[in-house]
């Protein structure tokens, strides 16, 4: 039976290669493979990547490199002028992430980072760039906008507002439930502990924690500022 499965797989893998049946293909594909994290096998052995059958992809700037995985309930957005959603080579998004641009935003991604379940990932206005080999746990959230607050004037009224794009450079580790706002840069080899709110840069191999986030160690052995970011 696994032999005969692996057969159907490949089989229907090698057909993904032509665009007007690659939806088709990943379909009859998954009736041999396992749920959830088990897709990103299949990605590894096709070129094409492997997107689920039950994914939603409503964008016209999706670019992918090779061996993307895109998993089960994932939804890629384009919202009023979203600008691209380029995924690089190997990049994996799991299952019920949200990744939407609108208003001039754009969202990329590096070569093989990774986006756990139920991420919520927006670029409106300014851009949301993720580098190489991030790891993102799940329930996490990247906005690179606000709404307004003047006063007088109801919120859901405001006009968008951002300080800047949402860089988080390579080999970053965002842990559950974190929260990055606009124009925060996350270094590299940084790591934010579960829970944070991120409203300031974070030094390169730092590790912060709370609300907002503080510098509480750093990877390297440096001493630590006990003042705010």
């Amino acid at each position: 039976m696994k032999f005969l499965k692996k057969i159907w797989l490949h089989g229907w893998l090698k057909v993904s290669v032509t665009p007007g049946l690659r939806r088709l293909s990943y379909f009859l594909a998954s009736l041999a493979v396992p749920p959830h994290k088990a897709g990103t096998y299949v990605a590894s052995i096709s070129r094409n990547g492997y997107i689920t059958p039950t994914a939603t992809i409503h964008h016209s700037k999706l670019t992918m490199g090779k061996n993307v995985f895109i998993g089960d309930r994932a939804v890629l957005y384009e919202n009023t002028d979203g600008e691209v959603i380029d995924l690089d080579d190997k990049v994996h998004i799991h299952r019920d992430s949200i990744i939407e641009t609108g208003f001039g935003g754009s969202v990329k991604i590096g070569r093989e980072s990774c986006i756990h379940p139920r991420c919520q990932i927006n670029g409106y206005v300014s851009d949301i760039i993720i580098g190489e080999g991030v790891w993102i746990a799940p329930n996490c959230a990247l906005y690179s906008y606000d709404h307004g607050i003047a006063p007088g004037i109801p919120i859901r009224n405001q006009p968008l507002e951002t300080k800047g794009d949402i860089i988080i450079e390579d080999e970053a580790w965002l842990g559950f439930g974190s929260i990055i706002l606009s124009g925060v840069t996350i270094g590299k080899g940084s790591i934010v502990a579960a829970g944070s709110v991120v409203i300031k840069n974070v030094p390169p191999d730092a590790v912060v924690a709370g609300v907002p986030a503080k510098v509480i160690s750093y990877r390297d052995g440096r001493q630590v500022n006990k003042g705010p970011l």
